[in-house]
């Protein structure tokens, strides 16, 4: 009887040990602390927190799907005849897709394509990729709730490969706009958009690998390009759709992937929501193509040492101009040579590429207002823009 006493008390020992084990390993361990050994052979304690990474982007993803749109764009018969007909014109405009059907059933072939958007406008404004629509004028958009709507083509701006289309819908989702200039190399993203025109509402996500990227891609010019560069895999079909940060903000438009081969290779570019809002707040107050930029009318450089030095110039940033063409803006407005411009319409000029972006956003008729350094004093230009001559 006492030897059964004796095992029933370990018996229940070992019960009772077993729960204080438990107990306290969840103690101790409710902060999901490891320990390790590193190649010394040391013991350490490694954080293991779920808060640190993955964080969650479900949240993100919800938003940015309902405000992604599907776009499937065509060129009408009329418009693919009278493309036919102005190549006729031209001796050497014709291809040999404009003399064989390839497939295309008439010789006066529909160009065709699709791509994504983003909803801007809860009354129907969509932006998307300029070489997504630019050739058509047959635009259908569908939504992430599958509802079908027949798109206008408000206006295009090539040097930015962005466009606007518009819906005649109201109370739909939109975006809060990221502002692009204070995104990190570094920061999670996610790119949302319809690859290879059949995976709708697809999300994919990765960093910021780099900013203000110009890659020369876009055949305008007046090219501007400072693309985020991102690791997020985009293919084609993603155009157009939305680059987004972990809070859900629109922080770009995806645009381009450098590829050998056609599909994701490792990097994808988008266009800034800053710059995206300029262009598209241009496009909807003109109701039109941004049209032909803008020249001031001088060759010019941007200061760097050498220059700096060969002309003993206190400066080190700034605007450089060399020469005035004749009959030019600048002319007309008082820009001579030997002029070091500063400030464009109260943006600092530190290179020409930001005279540049100024000039980007102005139109003939508007006065720029030139901040200038002549013979070590500054003064103000009011240059009104017009038709060189």
């Amino acid at each position: 009887m006492e030897n059964k006493k004796y095992y029933l008390s370990i018996i229940l020992a070992g019960i009772i040990g077993g729960i204080i084990v438990l107990g306290g390993n969840k103690l101790l361990f409710n902060n999901k602390q490891l320990v390790i050994v590193d190649n010394n052979h040391q013991a350490k304690q490694v954080a293991y927190s779920p808060k640190t990474y993955p964080f969650n982007f479900t949240k993100a993803a919800k938003l940015g799907t309902k405000a992604v749109v599907h776009i499937r764009a065509e060129e009408s018969a009329n418009k693919a005849k009278k493309r036919f007909q102005r190549r006729g014109q031209d001796p050497f405009g014709f291809s040999f897709r404009d003399f064989f059907d390839f497939g295309q059933n008439n010789q006066f072939y529909r160009m065709k394509g699709g791509g994504s958007g983003v909803i801007i406008s809860k009354d129907g404004y969509i932006v998307t990729n300029n070489h997504v629509v630019d050739f058509a004028d047959d635009i259908i958009v569908t939504l992430s709730d599958k509802r079908e709507y027949k798109a206008k083509k408000i206006g295009t701006d090539p040097s930015t490969d962005l466009a606007v289309i518009k819906i005649e819908e109201t109370n739909l989702p939109v975006l809060e706009l990221a502002n692009s200039d204070k995104a990190q190399v570094g920061e999670w993203v996610m790119a949302i958009g319809n690859p290879f025109d059949y995976l709708t509402s697809s999300v994919t996500a990765g960093i910021i690998s780099a900013k203000a990227r110009n890659i020369n891609i876009i055949k305008d010019d007046h090219a501007l390009e400072e693309f985020i560069q991102t690791d997020a895999a985009v293919n084609p079909g993603n155009s157009g759709g939305a680059l987004i940060d972990s809070e859900g903000r629109l922080l770009g438009i995806t645009s381009a992937i450098a590829t050998p081969t056609g599909a994701y290779a490792g990097y994808s570019f988008a266009i800034p929501s800053n710059l995206m809002k300029k262009v598209i707040d241009q496009i909807i107050r003109n109701g039109s193509d941004l049209g032909s930029k803008v020249s001031l009318g001088v060759s010019a450089a941007t200061i760097n040492k050498q220059i700096q030095k060969d002309l003993n110039l206190k400066l080190d940033s700034g605007v450089y101009i060399d020469e005035v063409q004749t009959g030019s803006s600048a002319e007309f407005g008082g820009v001579l040579p030997g002029d070091i411009i500063v400030k464009a319409n109260d943006s600092e000029i530190n290179t020409f590429e930001d005279l540049r972006k100024v000039l980007n956003f102005v139109k003939i008729g508007d006065t720029l207002k030139l901040k200038i350094l002549r013979d070590n004093k500054y003064q103000t230009l009011r240059v009104k823009l017009r038709q060189s001559l």
